[in-house]
């Protein structure tokens, strides 16, 4: 069979490899690299009473690892753009696994740090959604590729739904060390999975002095003189600030109100469930309406779900019904976002390009995770970092409005 490369041309791959067996795949990939991330939080309470930590280094490290993961994801992408999929995928696998283990025996901040921070960190950016999508984007025919965006985006939510409420029971049944081993084990399940969203090397069938021929440095050269593609990256930085705060900290937000530690699981878990919804509706919302119209009212959304949690009383209904809300608003960004990189730039380096966007959201995420711990230790209180995540989903808002949604004009590239 064959299916549409970044050029419009024909890209033969295995007979085997239908859109279905690709999409399929590509979201267990999606589903196991996001879920185990997604329920760490869940180890916080846990692991630092063990070691009688604050909750400023358990967050720290996990700063770190969002900080690591977001730093590799363009060099990362780079590589998966040049040397295909499959390795980037296997290596990540392996890195997230040892990472994993790594964290579950470290005994003092520093070792939890390099393992949940930096090892974790480089596995999670080898294993991630941004290089599922941007094998998607080249190996999917155009029709399907806004389908696929967002099926591969909910894929990840519905790991977060499983695995929320798998670590709680894990640590009940095996303890928190083991539960993390676990997790561990799991994710070198995304090794086999991979070779169905393998990508071959670049330039395997590119001619000479064809625009696919573009180097990396010009690609780059491109975007970032490119009004449209620094407000989109800008705006990415609000979605990663509240996502990992929230992910990290609602959890603990929640036992401070008096709640259970089952409240938070399945508030994370409703988050991911209701995101599965969420990031399809998005990705259909996007070929029928502007895409940077979208990203605004998603954003303005989510700082509006905001101010009604944190000002009326929490309880378990409440937390719930918050995560469902936001589980709507939760990755339904990915999806604009991805394609959008996609209509201005073509997806040869789209893996490259999505993880300068990624790099941005992931400072965020480095921020908002970071804050969360540093803010609480000092005052006791979240609540300036979640009126501080009200304020930049408002400017997120605005700042997406400019973008124009059209490829980017290039000159035409001289005969050789």
């Amino acid at each position: 069979m064959s299916v549409q490369s970044a050029t419009s041309k024909p890209m033969t791959v295995s007979a085997w490899r239908t859109p279905l067996v690709i999409i399929v795949c590509g979201c267990l990939i999606g589903a196991l690299g996001f879920g185990p991330r997604a329920a760490l939080g869940l180890f916080l309470t846990p692991m630092s009473s063990a070691y009688s930590w604050s909750r400023d280094v358990f967050a720290l490290a996990l700063a770190i690892q969002v900080l690591v993961w977001g730093t590799a994801q363009p060099f990362v992408g780079a590589i998966a753009d040049r040397f295909g999929s499959l390795p980037v995928l296997s290596a990540g696998a392996v890195l997230y696994c040892a990472g994993l283990g790594v964290m579950a025996y470290s005994t003092t901040p520093a070792m939890l740090d390099f393992s949940a921070g930096v090892m974790t960190g480089l596995g999670i950016a080898g294993t991630s959604f941004t290089i599922v999508i941007a094998a998607f984007s080249k190996l999917m025919p155009p029709h399907l590729r806004s389908l696929a965006f967002g099926a591969g985006t909910a894929a990840g939510s519905f790991g977060q739904f499983l695995f929320s409420p798998l670590a709680v029971g894990f640590i009940d049944w095996f303890g928190w060390q083991l539960a993390l081993v676990a997790f561990g084990i799991i994710t070198l399940t995304m090794i086999p999975l991979a070779v169905a969203v393998r990508t071959p090397p670049m330039d395997m069938s590119a001619k000479p002095g064809a625009v696919s021929q573009q180097s990396l440095l010009q690609a780059l050269a491109e975007a970032f003189g490119h009004r449209s593609y620094v407000l989109l990256v800008l705006g990415f930085f609000t979605c990663g600030f509240q996502l990992l705060f929230i992910t990290v900290h609602l959890p603990s937000y929640l036992v401070d109100r008096g709640l259970s530690a089952d409240a938070g699981a399945w508030a994370i878990g409703t988050i991911g469930l209701f995101n599965i919804i969420g990031s399809i509706s998005a990705g259909w919302l996007g070929d029928r309406m502007p895409k940077r119209y979208l990203l605004s009212i998603i954003y303005l959304l989510r700082s509006l779900a905001v101010v009604v949690f944190i000002s009326l009383p929490v309880s378990t209904a409440s937390a719930i019904v918050f995560g469902g809300f936001m589980g709507l608003l939760w990755l339904s960004t990915v999806p604009p976002t991805s394609a959008l990189v996609a209509i201005m730039f073509g997806t040869r380096w789209m893996a490259t390009l999505f993880g300068f966007a990624f790099f941005s959201h992931q400072v965020g995420g480095f921020l908002g995770v970071w804050l969360g711990g540093i803010l609480f230790t000092s005052t006791g209180s979240y609540n300036v970092v979640w009126w501080l995540s009200v304020a930049l989903g408002v400017i997120s808002a605005i700042i997406n409005l400019p973008i124009i949604e059209k490829p980017v004009e290039r000159a035409a590239m001289a005969p050789a």
